[in-house]
């Protein structure tokens, strides 16, 4: 009897406790629907808002008859205007940063403000204030990229650019056509190849812009590195001239102050990473993939254990010589022509000797496959090789090379400047057309130039604002008159001296012997046709300031040139902090002019 009346009990209890919950709900049931009505005669009185549709078309429902009686939609395109776009840019500007300090910096403003009009400030481009600002981005860019990892991995949809070299017109194209109202309201990430100096005019601009976006948006933009980013490529002015980015910087600042800023640069550029990674399918370098260091590593791994500062070519002390080769790889290598394939790849290992010499490799088939199946990837995109299309495919359509100047690598007049847009599962080449022309650079000949003088054309010639398409008997004279200016006008630019951290190895010279390369190959040509007036100019005993680099010649051959001595004078050596780490909160934004 006890055990029935416990049962009988505990169904009671059961069933008083589902009358309280139907109870409950019941009465949530009448709340909701006293909020449905209300909400219904609230939205009776309020005037409907239009709908959008998902084409940017503005519908609108309007009455057909003055008694109302009968309504129909209308449709029409709003297009948003300059205004708009001005409007969000303040709106955006106006957020404040939770991530970064410098978005609202007046050296990044000041250089974004001369990128979108280079010709309005070529004061501000041949003053000791730009040569203050290009040194003081190098102080802060170096901080950011010490916290990067050597492999950056990103997300689409991701812009991928290859080689720019100083090329500041094609640079603007992607920037009119990709990112018009910035990068920072572009959906997705900006990936560059690496190359940004030498060859081109304007390297000193297109390096000043990028380090700005760069210092800007450290997680939205990344920079690799590529083999004009070493000492003894972009300091190699007796091949390159006055394309040489070391030539344009004592040219724009003097002998003293120039080879300040190109070890500051070549310091930012110390710290490039080597490879980024996108949506874990994608590897993308400059060169292409490295050799092998040992079987218990994949490559990945041995492109993280690069030391975070190196030098390459030159080394430091510190850079062990499997890992310099490693660097080096990433920024030399090439994809194996059919011919290499056959005769000079290794069968075993799917690397041979690249056609550039010099110690320079090249990667077949084999190398490919194994790579990619040993990284789980499936494509390789990389740049460092000319091409008039601006893309090319190559290896079974599992490399791509794009190549982001259309000038000054002997392709044409109809070459393109290509980039690669990556958006998921899917890319898209975006590819200038030899008939875009921006607003700020003009032949030497155009009827826009005759309102100037002719101390403003030298100096926009000399910006690479102004292009010669024909050979003229003036250059000489031009490139003579503008360095008697410039040594009139020249004043003394008080640089803080940075001192540098790292010391280059004595008696280990570059694993790349700049004096083997093949001269036939792209990246060592030189076009001295069209450039030899000037050239021969910068080595008159008649230009000013020349004298010392006549005296320079004789020990400074290429490669094999001491460099030691170069450093000592622009930076004081300090102790070698190898593992220290930098966080960069500590920078003094007091010392920034405004």
């Amino acid at each position: 009897m006890s055990s029935t009346s416990n049962y009988q009990q505990q169904i009671s209890v059961r069933d008083q406790e589902i009358a309280r919950l139907q109870a409950q709900v019941q009465s949530l049931a009448n709340q909701l629907e006293s909020a449905k009505q209300q909400a219904a005669q609230k939205g009776s009185t309020t005037k409907r808002r239009p709908q959008m549709s998902p084409h940017a078309v503005h519908i609108q429902q309007v009455d057909a008859d003055a008694r109302g009686k009968r309504s129909v939609i209308r449709a029409g395109r709003e297009r948003m205007g300059r205004k708009a776009s001005i409007s969000t840019q303040q709106v955006m500007a106006s957020l404040p940063s939770t991530d970064n300090d410098y978005v609202q910096h007046p050296v990044a403003i000041r250089v974004l403000d001369m990128f979108q009009n280079p010709g309005a400030h070529l004061k501000y481009l041949n003053s000791q204030d730009f040569a203050k600002d290009v040194f003081k981005l190098c102080q802060k860019v170096r901080h950011v990229l010490e916290r990067e990892p050597r492999v950056v991995y990103l997300q689409s949809p991701c812009y991928i650019f290859g080689d720019i070299h100083g090329n500041l017109e094609d640079l603007h194209f992607f920037s009119d056509n990709i990112w018009r109202l910035g990068m920072s309201l572009t959906a997705g990430n900006f990936l560059f190849l690496g190359d940004y100096v030498d060859r081109g005019m304007s390297c000193l601009e297109v390096l000043a812009y990028l380090m700005a976006m760069k210092l800007q948006l450290p997680h939205k933009v990344y920079l690799l590195r590529g083999n004009h980013e070493t000492r003894d490529v972009n300091g190699w002015e007796e091949h390159y001239g006055e394309r040489s980015f070391i030539w344009q910087c004592r040219h724009r600042f003097g002998d003293d102050i120039g080879y300040r800023i190109w070890e500051a640069c070549n310091q930012v550029f110390d710290r490039l990473p080597l490879a980024g990674v996108v949506d874990q399918d994608i590897f993308c370098v400059h060169g292409g993939i490295p050799r092998p260091v040992t079987r218990d590593t994949t490559r990945i791994q041995d492109i993280l254990n690069v030391p975070k500062v190196a030098g390459i070519n030159p080394p430091y002390e510190h850079e062990a010589d499997a890992y310099q080769q490693v660097a080096s790889d990433c920024i030399w290598s090439d994809p194996a022509s059919e011919e290499q394939e056959a005769y000079s790849v290794d069968p075993n290992t799917g690397f041979g000797e690249s056609l550039r010499g010099g110690g320079a490799i090249c990667f077949g088939n084999k190398a490919v496959t194994d790579f990619l199946q040993q990284q789980g990837f499936s494509y390789i995109m990389r740049a460092h090789e000319a091409h008039a299309e601006g893309v090319a495919v190559s290896k079974q359509a599992r490399v791509f090379t794009v190549f982001s100047t259309s000038k000054d690598h002997n392709q044409g007049s109809q070459a393109l400047a290509g980039c690669i847009l990556v958006d998921d599962e899917k890319m898209q080449v975006i590819n200038r057309s030899p008939a875009y022309k921006n607003q700020y650079v003009h032949r030497r000949d155009s009827v826009s130039l005759r309102s100037l003088n002719q101390d403003e054309i030298i100096q926009r010639m000399n910006l690479g604002l102004i292009t010669n398409d024909f050979s003229t008997n003036d250059d000489d004279d031009d490139d003579e008159e503008w360095q008697d200016m410039e040594s009139e006008e020249e004043k003394e630019v008080e640089v803080p001296q940075e001192p540098e951290r790292y010391t280059f190895a004595q008696g280990r010279r570059s694993s790349i012997n700049l004096q083997q390369m093949n001269e036939n190959f792209h990246d060592s040509q030189v076009d001295w046709e069209a450039g030899a007036g000037t050239v021969r100019t910068l080595f008159s005993a008649g230009n000013p300031g020349m004298e010392t680099l006549s005296s320079m010649q004789g020990t400074m051959g290429g490669s094999s040139r001491d460099l030691e001595g170069l450093i000592r004078q622009v930076v004081k050596e300090n102790e070698d902090d190898e593992d220290s780490t930098v966080d960069g909160d500590d920078i003094e934004d007091k010392e920034m002019e405004k």
